[in-house]
């Protein structure tokens, strides 16, 4: 199973029609690929557009329509380009109803760090903390388990933090898990994935409900 490809279903899922989104670099861009039929969402890009459509088909990808990562994206209909301060204060002015981030750690309050790792070079936190911190809904879309295997959803974040207290849902290769003020709720299970496999992936504590629901590719 491609575990991208199910992540970014998965977050399309998410979205309303009408609904403003802001998707970051990576993973969570995929997202825009699986939007259902009938449901009009638009997407902006932080380096200046609204109105970003799906991937173009290989052969097809113009060198100036990029999105924040420098990934190719298209435009839909109606799409409209402007500067970085307008970006911003698109952002900031509390306009966009969700953005989708990756993380290295989120912790069972909610709590999100994604912008360093002490000792590595960074270029700059960029605009995920405007994000965070401007938009309705805050979803964090990664691999449950770093490259190492160590979980990445934490009791308590230990690398410096972009945001407190901002992350509203956590979706991963393996669950869906909702932040609320008791703690962290597994909401869904991946296909072929179990609560147990879960729970040992998991630093942080969960509340199991008696229901759990699935996803998966359609």
């Amino acid at each position: 199973m491609d575990k991208r490809a199910m992540i970014g279903s998965r977050i399309a899922r998410e979205f309303k029609d009408g609904d403003y989104v802001n998707l970051g670099i990576g993973l969570p861009t995929l997202a825009v690929n699986y939007i259902p039929a009938g449901v009009h969402v638009i997407f902006q890009s932080e380096n200046g557009m609204l109105g970003v459509g799906p991937s173009p088909a290989p052969g097809e990808e113009d060198k100036d329509m990029i999105n924040a990562g420098g990934g190719f994206i298209t435009a839909l209909k109606g799409a409209s380009f402007f500067d970085s301060a307008l970006s911003f204060a698109i952002i900031r002015g509390g306009h966009i109803d969700a953005t989708v981030l990756g993380a290295l750690q989120v912790d069972q309050h909610g709590n999100l760090a994604n912008w360093m790792i002490p000792g590595k070079m960074i270029p700059g936190m960029g605009g995920a903390m405007d994000l965070v911190t401007g938009a309705r809904k805050v979803i964090v879309a990664m691999e449950h388990c770093d490259k190492h295997g160590n979980s990445k959803i934490l009791k308590e974040c230990n690398l410096p933090l972009t945001a407190k207290g901002k992350v509203s849902l956590i979706i991963t290769d393996m669950a869906v898990l909702e932040v609320t003020t008791q703690g962290l709720v597994l909401r869904e299970l991946a296909l072929g994935t179990s609560v147990e496999d879960v729970v040992k992936a998991t630093e942080a504590e969960l509340i199991i409900p008696a229901q759990v629901g699935t996803f998966g590719l359609d």
